[in-house]
């Protein structure tokens, strides 16, 4: 297997991780990763990438099977108004493509925020920086790394 940047960056770090693959090239969303993978689908999470109102950025990272509030999302930051990031410009902003972009290693280090469910797991699965391979690793590990910080993210219900 061919290092990502993000395993090279948990390499530089010493964190500890594990791999996992599966088939890239089928277009699953996280939910079918987990079932795979034979992983817990709420510890497996999806990195999404959003815009403020001034244009800043800002990734976030929350389970595969709930949906960003963009509200908390803009209230977390410091925003007025959060949008999602067109896909288009994914790729050019953070050097990772839909479905193979991982909190760490990203172009430039973004103000990041990690859905507070994280923190009840010993481990957590994000993507490893490309489609078709997701790593393991502590959520604390994470949030120190991408100097995120933990925060009620999503939609209830």
């Amino acid at each position: 297997m061919k290092k990502t940047n993000a395993l090279r960056h948990l390499d530089a770090d010493g964190i500890p991780y594990e791999t996992f693959e599966y088939d890239g090239d089928v277009e699953v969303d996280g939910v079918k990763i987990a079932e795979l993978n034979n992983l817990p689908v709420e510890a497996v999470f999806k990195t999404l990438v959003a815009e403020g109102k001034d244009k800043a950025h800002f990734v976030f990272v929350i389970p595969v099977a709930d949906e960003l509030d963009l509200k908390k999302a803009a209230k977390v930051s410091g925003e007025k108004k959060m949008e999602m990031l067109h896909v288009k410009d994914l790729l050019p902003l953070t050097g990772y493509v839909r479905g193979g972009c991982s909190p760490v290693g990203m172009k430039k280090l973004f103000p990041t925020y990690i859905h507070e469910s994280a923190i009840l797991y010993d481990a957590i699965y994000v993507s490893a920086g490309k489609k078709g391979l997701q790593m393991r690793v502590d959520p604390e590990d994470l949030r120190r790394l991408i100097k995120g910080e933990f925060a009620d993210l999503t939609k209830e219900g």
